[in-house]
């Protein structure tokens, strides 16, 4: 048995390493695997980002995040993570890619991309990070359609269509409007979501109000053309000469994925994947969830901040499995 794990962790991101902080507490064998870089879902994070937390609520493993900004940057995040999971010397195996778990006689045997592993007890920490919300529109497969934003720069003096209202959207339309884009921002919604940043908040409203960035609410893309975009608005049709789309519109968990472990995920939204909330356990004994992941499509539910606690819940309960 000595070759098996006691806990094996699928996601490096802070809360993975938070569930292999607690395991190592615990005197749990872990593994971590991740398919990318350490906290990849933060690595592609844009590059100018601040977190709407401040750093304290950002801390994991009882471990200050010092930084002199009020609102920390993604390059400091993946700086103390990186630290993080050095000072607890996790088991953590980057750019190695799960792609099969099944359960036999209580052991779970894990395919990845570089191995084979059992493990008595597994988590699921994999974000939500992975799948953009699609359009579902003519010309979204064009390279000019992005559904990830990173700098700004490359915008520059381009015309940019930014879709969608949510910090992502917010902060894209701001940043590239200020390295010289001609910015037009569609909004499915009658106004800009209550959830963006309230220090950006007025800072987007106010640039509409001078005209210079072109809002449409209540407003949705239809069709995309190489050159064009096709806008359906209150007022009727119009059509946008345009160089890129930023489609910023969500990104949503990897059901398929869950589903293929065994997990339960309800068809009709918010497609929250059955777990026991005091433990963490899914239907399947002994897979856990841990993380963003456990709230299916409602990924504004769970956040760092608020779902550390998962870690020691789980730890605990598979210390007590163990009695």
């Amino acid at each position: 048995m000595d070759n098996i794990y006691d806990v094996l962790i699928i996601g490096a991101g802070p809360i993975g390493i938070a569930c292999g902080i607690e395991a190592k507490k615990n005197k749990l064998k872990h593994i971590i695997l991740e398919k990318g870089c350490l906290v990849n879902s933060l690595y592609n994070y844009p590059i100018n980002m601040s977190f709407f937390s401040t750093s304290e609520r950002l801390e994991i493993g009882d471990t200050p995040f010092v930084t002199t900004n009020p609102k920390p940057k993604r390059a400091e995040a993946l700086e103390y993570y990186r630290r993080v999971e050095r000072k607890f010397d996790l088991n953590c195996k980057l750019f190695e890619e799960v792609l099969s778990v099944r359960k036999v006689d209580h052991v779970f045997h894990v395919n990845s991309s570089k191995g084979n592993y059992q493990a008595k007890n597994v988590v699921i920490a994999t974000g939500f990070y992975d799948i953009p919300i699609y359009l579902n529109v003519p010309g979204e497969e064009l390279e000019k359609v992005r559904h990830y934003y990173d700098d700004p720069h490359y915008y520059a003096n381009q015309k940019v269509v930014v879709v969608g209202a949510s910090n992502s959207s917010i902060d894209a339309a701001l940043e590239t409007f200020r390295k010289g884009a001609e910015v037009t921002l569609v909004v499915r919604g009658p106004e800009i979501s209550p959830r963006v940043k309230y220090w950006v908040r007025p800072d987007i409203e106010n640039r509409i109000a001078f005209g210079e960035v072109k809002a449409y609410f209540n407003s949705n893309i239809t069709a995309i053309t190489e050159e064009e975009v096709e806008i359906e608005t209150p007022e009727g049709k119009i059509i946008l000469e345009n160089d890129f789309v930023l489609a910023l519109t969500g990104y949503r968990p990897n059901f398929n994925f869950l589903l293929k472990l065994g997990i339960e995920v309800p068809e009709i939204a918010p497609c929250i994947p059955v777990h026991n909330p005091e433990t963490m356990e899914t239907n399947v004994k002994g897979m856990y969830l841990a993380g963003v992941v456990c709230g299916g499509l409602n990924t504004h539910l769970w956040f760092i901040e608020n779902s550390r606690i998962h870690a020691s819940l789980i730890m605990k309960a598979i210390c007590e499995g163990h009695q």
